[in-house]
């Protein structure tokens, strides 16, 4: 390596992750450095193709490189992303995904679903590759929710290619058992069920493995957890405190099965449930805050419709918040992972 490539990778080694808090060097995120003349060109590869922050680490290069490296007068950065891989889960089940993460909340009708799927859709449009498993085995909804109704997945070299919508993958045993007859399981028939749609379905790669919970905390979150290592959970609650109190009792069990929590999600936020109960239960218990989703009726006719809102009016204030909101989980996903000694380095896995 020249001298002047040397400058300009220690410049850019001063230059601080905003959100992870490490220099952009030793994180491995600088490739491909060349000098042409005046202009050093390289490539930042992003933790997660959902970062909200290229602007800002741009501009933090260019104040380190230009200027302080002598003949070096513009930067030419190209950008790419690759999602950490969690080493609890690499090779799990056969089913390559980077990670795991569960969506729960400790009472029904909170709009869990809703959050997963819209979550799904916005961290999919962001380039990223996202596999959603309807984890309500016995009232799955997905189906509905994503305007795939009651079809059929096809089967190949004896695995399911699950259904696909809005630039995601999903599974669901809506898709196997007719919408009139209803799933009658107990407790290891239904662990074998979620076990089932990891290992029965041809994924393929994945980014983000979004696991949507039944409400509370009974066997299908339990076996979830403890056969599985969750790279964290997203607990969605209403504003309300019955709501609260519930979804408390969702996260003390993911605490005591050592889940990490990414954190909390406020959903129907408004005049009629009204605001500021999901956050002060994440204050209370010293949880990332993840945002507030308000009320709005275009999000549940999107839900009717099959068209999420982030798909259908992505412009509504419910979708800008919806798409904010897998954003901030994306980038926590990336801070769990790279904060612990079982993430598999980014120059290690392609």
């Amino acid at each position: 390596m020249s001298k002047q490539l040397e400058q300009v990778m220690a410049a850019l080694s001063t230059v601080i992750e905003p959100e992870l808090h490490r220099d952009i060097v030793s994180l491995n995120m600088v490739r491909d450095l060349e000098i042409e003349g005046d202009i050093a060109r390289f490539t930042i590869v992003l933790t997660t193709p959902a970062c909200p922050l290229k602007d800002v680490i741009a501009q933090l290069c260019r104040d380190a490189v230009v200027g302080k490296v002598v003949g070096i007068a513009h930067l030419d950065i190209k950008w790419d992303s690759q999602v950490p891989t969690d080493r609890k889960i690499h090779g799990l089940l056969d089913v390559p995904m980077r990670s795991l993460i569960a969506v729960a909340s400790g009472k029904g009708g909170v709009g869990k679903s809703t959050v997963s799927t819209n979550l799904a859709a916005a961290l999919a449009q962001a380039g990223a590759r996202v596999g959603l498993i309807d984890g309500d085995i016995l009232n799955p909804n997905l189906p509905t929710m994503t305007g795939l109704g009651y079809g059929r997945p096809v089967v190949m070299n004896d695995k399911m290619v699950p259904l696909e919508a809005y630039g995601f993958k999903l599974m669901s045993t809506g898709f196997l058992t007719p919408p009139d007859k209803p799933m009658i399981l107990r407790g290891p028939m239904l662990h074998g069920a979620i076990r089932q749609l990891f290992t029965d379905v041809d994924w393929g790669q994945l980014d983000y493995m979004i696991v949507d919970l039944p409400p509370g905390t009974g066997d299908a979150p339990l076996s979830l957890a403890q056969s599985f290592p969750l790279t964290g959970v997203i607990i969605v609650t209403q504003p309300q405190d019955v709501a609260v109190s519930d979804a408390l009792r969702s996260l003390a069990m993911f605490e005591t099965l050592n889940v990490p929590t990414l954190g909390i999600v406020e959903n129907m936020a408004g005049d009629f449930f009204g605001e500021g109960g999901g956050e002060k239960l994440a204050k209370e218990r010293g949880v990332p805050f993840l945002g507030r989703i308000p009320l709005n009726a275009e999000v549940r006719k999107g839900g009717d419709f099959g068209r999420p809102i982030v798909i259908a009016d992505p412009e509504n204030p419910a979708g800008q918040a919806f798409h904010q909101l897998a954003q901030t989980i994306a980038a926590r996903v990336s801070v769990v992972m790279l904060q612990s000694a079982d993430v598999i380095p980014l120059n290690i896995i392609g």
